[in-house]
């Protein structure tokens, strides 16, 4: 879960989110623009290229965002991540997470970042452990080492589904430690880690290890939050709805093609970034391919209910501000 240790630097750069920002290497279309008809759009990353993401380079490679009038570029994030970028007007999208976007959201400044879309429909991240060590449920942590990014809304979290669960949280051994190998950690100091499946659970699969999983959403409603989301600067999308619709409209086909042909997706987000474990992102594909959408009919949309509940949670226990109703997100740009 290396989000949280980047975010924690994120969080305390708010107040220059509007400032200027360092060049990234890009990923082009190599459509070119030579007769002024292409709009050039830039997609800024929260970490690098997973499954998470692939829908998007579908599209590059598929050619949905030329076919939409669009010359995407895919960056990577800067230091103090995506949602600065696409605040300062550097990048028109990003991804990020919904639980980073309460201090954005709370920000003396007003922020123009809006969430338009849900990459994923549930909350798939949790606490791995190594089967051997029996923790089957959050109450099984009490003397365990769990490596900690020392924030406060990691730690609530966890103290959360550790108490709903009857447990005493008190008893969790908290170790600051940044985990840049789950499979190596959980073999050596650490008993419990927090993270997303699709990718470090299904790596610590392919390495062998026998692991239980806890997620958060399965313990808390509140904590079924949306992770990762796009989002768009609010000025350049209701100044060019044409085109963030586009955008969006190209990027829908291809995460649809990655539903419908997991194999064939993996494989086109291997091309485009060979360094990834091919082994990895084929089994991570086959895995998200159902949570895309999950049950719902439309790509990307995202429930108001479920949206506000979590920052009702965060808000209630003095993790954040309060956040109005319906605040920060919009599905009107989404296609039907």
């Amino acid at each position: 879960m290396k989000y949280f240790f980047r975010k924690a630097a994120s969080v305390a750069l708010m107040g220059s989110l509007l400032m200027g920002m360092a060049a990234c290497n890009a990923k082009t279309d190599e459509s070119k623009d030579v007769d002024g008809k292409l709009t050039d759009i830039t997609l800024v990353l929260d970490w690098t290229p997973n499954t998470n993401h692939t829908g998007f380079y579908v599209a590059l490679a598929e050619g949905y965002y030329k076919d939409a009038g669009l010359n995407v570029s895919i960056v990577q994030p800067p230091e103090d991540g995506a949602t600065t970028m696409v605040a300062s007007g550097k990048a028109q999208f990003g991804i990020d997470f919904q639980d980073y976007l309460a201090p954005v959201f709370t920000s003396e400044e007003k922020v123009p970042v809006t969430a338009v879309a849900a990459l994923i429909q549930h909350n798939t991240s949790g606490i791995i452990s190594l089967k051997e060590d029996g923790i089957t449920s959050p109450k099984g942590l009490e003397g365990k080492k769990y490596a900690t990014w020392d924030l406060p809304v990691e730690k609530a979290m966890l103290q959360n589904i550790v108490e709903a669960d009857g447990g005493d949280f008190s008893k969790v051994e908290l170790i600051p430690e940044y985990v840049e190998n789950e499979a190596a950690a959980l073999q050596q100091d650490i008993d419990a880690i927090w993270v997303y499946y699709a990718w470090a659970g299904i790596s610590c699969k392919q390495q062998g290890l026998d692991t239980n999983m806890i997620y958060f959403k399965d313990i808390t409603p509140e904590f079924d939050y949306y992770s990762p989301v796009i989002i768009g600067n609010t000025d350049w999308m209701s100044a060019n709805p044409d085109t963030a619709k586009a955008f969006l409209e190209a990027t829908k086909k291809g995460y649809e093609l990655a539903i419908s042909d997991p194999a064939k997706a993996a494989d086109i987000l291997c091309q485009q970034v060979p360094e990834l474990d091919k082994n990895l992102v084929k089994e991570s594909q086959e895995w998200l391919a159902s949570q895309y959408k999950a049950e719902v009919s439309r790509w990307g949309y995202i429930d108001q209910a479920r949206w506000d509940r979590f920052f009702k949670w965060l808000s209630d226990n003095k993790l954040s501000d309060a956040i109005p109703a319906g605040y920060g997100f919009t599905n009107d740009y989404l296609p039907e």
